[in-house]
């Protein structure tokens, strides 16, 4: 009985410290996110797109194509200005832990199975920008799909700081249908290359 008693100590010691650090995480990224309105536009985004696609008019689908290219433009100039706030914090606040489940101390205990958030942002802000800017010549279709990819894959960074990264894969699992692996494969060819440097796979 004492025993079982010690476990159950030490998993709720567990529970609160960890829920301590996830609070803290939430609270960095909240502070810094509120000042932009990513979220606005990225939600403007993806209804823009989905309504684009469904319009049989040829001229309205344009019409539309160029006010989302607008959108696309500012969204950008935004988050890249978002990566360069965060980037003034402390690189101890911006470790983000490889584990696929959430430790409390993980990235003091194993410095070396984490990465910084703050490389992973600017990764995310020149993919973006790249995407908009398509250098590559895509059609709007293709580039509705690789810029829905390039935010998804930040947003999933984004719950993998605050949370950890099977927090992060199961949401962007149950929100978009979508799987981390598969997300990886569908961001630009230089973001995916970067990225995966970063994260260790």
């Amino acid at each position: 009985m004492e025993i079982l008693t010690l476990v159950a100590l030490i998993a709720a010691g567990f529970y609160i410290l960890k829920s301590k650090e996830q609070r803290q995480r939430i609270a960095l990224l909240g502070r810094h996110l509120g000042r932009y309105q990513i979220e606005k536009l990225m939600e403007s985004l993806t209804q823009g797109y989905l309504r684009c696609l469904g319009e049989d008019d040829a001229e309205r689908r344009q019409q539309i194509w160029h006010l989302l290219d607008a959108t696309e433009e500012k969204l950008a100039a935004q988050f890249e200005t978002f990566a360069a706030d965060l980037a003034r914090e402390p690189e101890a606040d911006t470790r983000t832990s490889r584990l696929p489940m959430a430790l409390p101390f993980a990235t003091t205990l194993f410095p070396s199975a984490s990465f910084d958030l703050r490389e992973a942002l600017r990764i995310h802000a020149r993919g973006i920008a790249g995407v908009a800017k398509n250098a590559a010549g895509r059609s709007p279709k293709s580039k509705a799909f690789t810029m829905s990819a390039e935010l998804f894959l930040m947003q999933h960074t984004c719950h993998w700081f605050c949370k950890s990264k099977a927090v992060a894969s199961a949401r962007m699992l149950a929100r978009h249908q979508t799987s981390y692996e598969q997300l990886l494969e569908a961001v630009s060819p230089e973001t995916r290359q970067a990225y995966r440097v970063l994260v260790g796979q």
